[in-house]
């Protein structure tokens, strides 16, 4: 049995680029602990080969909606179905994670017996392979720090979580807006704390492009649409600041009290299912200002 599973589901390894930074988020994976399995979850170009060639698992008959996408409720289930593991780590195929990331998972899980831990990214543009040498992780993180640039509590890439949790999920296009937002809207209300790991780890995100959307962009899909209704509407985007705890100095405490909270608090009070009329217009304006506060 293994301690922690980690699965993603990649994008096609066609374009050099996208090539080049998913397996450098794989081999990562594969140095974020002692006892990790990754699972690499779907049917795109190259991620057979690229499987075999790192001796990760492979799981192709993932469901996909009509526009071919894979749905996260096929996802999380064929990795929980393939996996014994008793944590498992949904991560997106461009994020850098490095050896610290089992230890802190552990201490984690040793404190709550039910939990949904996300965090924070560092942005960093890489346009070589790295070479996982001795101390490859400082020198990564020191990159981050220094040339790099800390996303705010919009961008949502990990998620750590017991097995038994997330067995519902509604079916949301992988890849699409809102489905990440509803999984922290769904601990906080399932009571589960949600944990910010941001204080005691790092996580590095590699910019590319996006050039795989039509028009480079999620605005205007249909799927996009689509995962906004699965969700249950706007009053169900949550984002990192609506964590309810955070991990610091190895220990769960219960969320710091901020300005950026504080408005986010009062702009879910407001937040209107349709964001028209005078109450839409107060709650553009509210997540504007603790997106702009919480940078």
């Amino acid at each position: 049995m293994t301690s922690l599973t980690i699965f993603s589901t990649p994008k096609p390894f066609t374009d050099p680029h996208i090539d080049l930074i998913q397996r450098n988020a794989i081999q990562s994976w594969q140095r974020a602990g002692e006892d990790v399995e990754v699972i690499l979850i779907g049917e795109e170009d190259g991620l057979a080969e690229v499987a075999a060639e790192y001796g990760t698992r492979h799981l192709p008959n993932v469901t996909r909606n009509e526009f071919d996408t894979p749905l996260i409720s096929s996802i999380f289930q064929l990795a929980r179905e393939a996996s014994d593991s008793e944590l498992l780590v949904y991560v997106n195929a461009d994020i850098i994670l490095t050896p610290d990331f089992q230890e802190v998972v552990q201490q984690v899980a040793a404190q709550a017996s039910e939990f949904s831990a996300v965090g924070h990214r560092w942005d960093l543009d890489i346009r070589r392979k790295l070479s996982f040498s001795v101390n490859w992780s400082e020198s990564i993180k020191t990159e981050a720090k220094t040339k790099g640039k800390r996303q705010g509590a919009i961008a949502i890439d990990y998620f750590v979580f017991p097995r038994r949790l997330y067995t519902q999920i509604p079916d949301f296009a992988i890849g699409r807006p809102s489905w990440d937002n509803w999984m922290i809207y769904h601990a906080c209300e399932r009571g589960w704390p949600v944990i910010d790991l941001t204080p005691s780890l790092m996580v590095i995100h590699q910019n590319h492009g996006y050039g795989h959307l039509p028009g480079g962009t999620w605005g205007g899909l249909e799927e996009s649409s689509a995962n906004l209704e699965a969700a249950g509407g706007r009053r169900h985007l949550y984002f990192i600041v609506d964590a309810t705890h955070e991990f610091i100095d190895g220990q769960i405490r219960r969320s710091r009290w901020n300005l950026a909270k504080m408005i986010r608090r009062l702009e879910r009070w407001v937040k209107p299912d349709e964001p028209k009329g005078k109450r839409g217009y107060i709650s553009r304006r509210l997540y504007k200002l603790w997106m702009r506060v919480e940078k």
